[in-house]
């Protein structure tokens, strides 16, 4: 296989298995070193072997410190450490550090009879180890967290520029603006009043496009204004060949949402639910209470028949939906499915 110039080869540190390799080599050598940096026994002093229970000691031991140092990085640091919850996150060191102490407690006691267990010397020893442990683990989970953060805001600054240039170039396809000025051309010669208000939609439907989405949020009434103005030139457009019913409702709170975040939905809506399909229809509706905004587009479709588009009317629902992962993650809902006739968008939005 060849790979241009243009190819990016990922990192090898960046691929599945290698996180879990470091890992274990971390682990392996540091664990190794009470053993290989033990000074020789001299062989005129003596000295007796060690009691093989002690390296079974050391083995559990081990184990409990490569458990403490995951429990604390994957548990306790997001739902202790990062909610300020912090007399559960030191009561569960405390109980960390009273396991340590207790295994080697049993261990003496059970098992090492020619030794007798010191108490505070163990507990000096697992303290300090313990604390080492969970400073290398606390370290470890905050770089992991910020170095995500920083992925993540790179591929939102990504994702965000791809599909900004998208929506300049084709959110409103070129079918769509050239039906709306023949249309007002033919309102002209009517001398219609239509006219008038018609030309204040599609200017402030251009201005949003070119201006408001510059910002990270807009409000969500601008959104709804937006879209609104949308649906009423397509109602233009098409006249009484298109059934569409509207229900658009916003609380006075000021909810914020991402710009041009509904209008795929509507426009593919718009793109699939017309031509020919008899009694077309499309019901369009938004709400937002407590938090959660409820956005639902259904539109009818035909499948016998699958009208061909050009490659530049619009972002597509898949684009959206990547959109949606990286603005919003865990935060939305999004279901889209076809049943009898209908194609049916729903979306639960939680607003910030």
């Amino acid at each position: 296989m060849t790979v241009t110039r243009n190819e990016i080869i990922p990192a090898w540190y960046t691929k599945k298995w290698a996180q879990p390799f470091l890992h274990a080599v971390a682990w392996i050598t540091l664990f190794s070193l009470p053993y290989l940096l033990r000074p020789s026994p001299d062989k005129h002093q003596g000295h007796r072997q060690e009691d093989p229970l002690w390296h079974i000691h050391f083995i559990i031991n081990c184990v409990l410190l490569t458990c403490c140092f995951y429990i604390n990085s994957n548990v306790l640091i997001p739902r202790l450490v990062y909610k300020k919850k912090w007399w559960q996150y030191g009561g569960v060191l405390f109980l960390m550090l009273i396991i340590q102490v207790l295994v080697r407690w049993i261990f003496v006691n059970l098992f090492i009879s020619s030794e007798e267990f010191d108490l505070k010397p163990t507990i000096f020893f697992s303290f300090f180890t313990l604390l080492f442990i969970l400073a290398c683990s606390t370290t470890w989970r905050i770089v992991k967290d910020k170095v995500e953060a920083e992925q993540m805001a790179s591929d939102r600054e990504n994702e965000n520029l791809k599909t900004e240039l998208s929506l300049l170039r084709s959110q409103v396809s070129p079918h769509f603006m050239f039906n709306v000025l023949n249309n007002m051309v033919a309102l002209a010669r009517k001398q219609s009043d239509q006219l008038e208000p018609s030309l204040i939609k599609l200017s402030s439907l251009m201005r949003y496009m070119l201006y408001e989405t510059d910002e990270d949020k807009v409000g969500l009434d601008k959104e709804v204004d937006y879209l609104q103005s949308y649906i009423d030139l397509q109602q233009q457009r098409f006249g009484a060949k298109v059934q569409v019913n509207v229900n658009l409702q916003l609380p006075e709170n000021g909810y914020e949402i991402e710009p041009m975040l509904l209008i795929p939905f509507v426009e593919n809506a718009f793109k699939h639910g017309t031509g020919m399909i008899p009694d077309a229809r499309i019901d369009i509706e938004l709400r937002a209470r407590q938090g959660l905004l409820q956005f639902s587009v259904m539109n009818k479709y035909n499948e016998e028949f699958e009208e061909v588009k050009d490659k530049t009317s619009g972002i597509g629902l898949t684009n959206v939906k990547r959109r949606l992962n990286l603005l919003y993650r865990d935060n939305y809902q999004l279901l889209i499915n076809k049943k009898e006739g209908w194609f049916v968008v729903s979306l639960q939005l939680h607003l910030h």
